[in-house]
C-alpha cells in the first residue's frame, strides 16, 4: 500500500524535465561564457585552495593537484545540491501560488540541475587525471556505483531539508555554515591516513569522507571502493530519501500557506 503513494506520474516527469532544462538555460545565460563557466568555476576554486593548502600549508600528499581536484569536484556537487534544494520551495513560492503542482518538483529540479553540471565537470576531471598519468583501470567499473551512492545521499538530505526549511527559514543559513564546517571535516584537503587511528571511526561517520576517499581510490590509485561502507551509505540514504518524499507529499497542501 505504501508503495502506491510513490508511483511515478508521467506529467510530473515531463514537468521536471522541462523545468530542469529551463533552469540550466537560465543559469548559463547569466554569464558571458555561458556553459563554460561550469568548468571554469571549479578550476578557479581548486587554484585558490591549492595556493592555500598546497603551497602555504605544504600538504605532502602525492600529486596534490589531482588529489585536491577529485575532492573538490565531489564536494562541490554535494554542497550545492543541499544548499540549492533546501531553499527550493521558498524560491518557488511565486509559481506555486499561481499553479497547483507537486512541491516535490522544486527540490528534484535543483538536484537534477546540479547533477547535470556535475557530469560536465566530471568529464574534465577524468581527462585531467588521465593526462596526469592516472591510468584507466578495472576499478573504473565501480565509479557509477559511487556516483549513484552520492546521488542518493544528496537526494535524501536535500529533500529532507527542502521539507523542513519552509517551516524553519532560519535553518537555511545554518545549513550553509554547517556545510562549510563539514567541508573541512570531509578529507577534501587531506588524506584519511593522516588522521590518528583512534579518531578515524568518527571521521568516517561523515558519509562524504568515505565517498571522497572512494573517488580517489578509483581515479588516482586504481583501487576498488570500500564496499561495506559504500553499501551502508547507500542503504541509509535510501531510507532517508523515502522519509523526505513522504514528508513533502504529506505537507504538499500546507506549503502554499506557509510561504505566501
Amino acid at each position: 500500500m505504501i508503495f502506491g503513494r510513490f508511483k511515478i506520474n508521467p506529467r510530473m516527469v515531463e514537468l521536471v524535465v522541462y523545468m530542469t532544462l529551463a533552469d540550466l538555460r537560465a543559469e548559463a545565460s547569466k554569464t558571458y561564457i555561458n556553459y563554460l563557466w561550469w568548468v571554469v568555476d571549479p578550476i578557479l576554486s581548486m587554484m585558490v585552495f591549492y595556493v592555500v593548502f598546497g603551497l602555504l600549508f605544504k600538504r605532502t600528499e602525492p600529486d596534490y593537484v589531482s588529489f585536491l581536484l577529485v575532492g573538490l569536484v565531489a564536494w562541490t556537487w554535494y554542497s550545492r545540491s543541499l544548499s540549492h534544494a533546501s531553499n527550493s520551495i521558498l524560491s518557488g513560492k511565486s509559481l506555486m501560488n499561481q499553479v497547483d503542482m507537486p512541491k516535490l518538483v522544486f527540490p528534484i529540479v535543483t538536484l537534477l540541475t546540479d547533477f547535470t553540471k556535475f557530469w560536465v565537470v566530471l568529464m574534465v576531471l577524468l581527462f585531467f587525471t588521465w593526462v596526469a598519468d592516472h591510468g584507466l583501470g578495472i576499478a573504473y567499473a565501480a565509479l557509477p556505483l559511487v556516483i549513484l551512492t552520492q546521488f542518493l545521499l544528496c537526494a535524501a538530505l536535500a529533500l529532507l531539508l527542502a521539507a523542513a526549511v519552509p517551516w524553519l527559514p532560519d535553518l537555511k543559513p545554518l545549513v550553509d555554515h554547517l556545510l562549510h564546517l563539514q567541508m573541512f571535516l570531509s578529507g577534501v584537503f587531506f588524506a584519511a591516513a593522516s588522521i590518528p587511528e583512534p579518531y578515524r571511526f568518527w571521521f568516517y561517520l561523515n558519509p562524504m569522507a568515505g565517498l571522497i576517499e572512494d573517488y580517489r581510490a578509483i581515479l588516482l590509485d586504481g583501487l576498488w571502493p570500500h564496499w561495506v561502507r559504500l553499501g551502508t551509505i547507500a542503504g541509509l540514504s535510501l531510507l532517508v530519501l523515502i522519509l523526505g518524499v513522504w514528508l513533502l507529499r504529506r505537507l504538499d497542501r500546507v506549503y502554499p500557506r506557509l510561504v505566501r
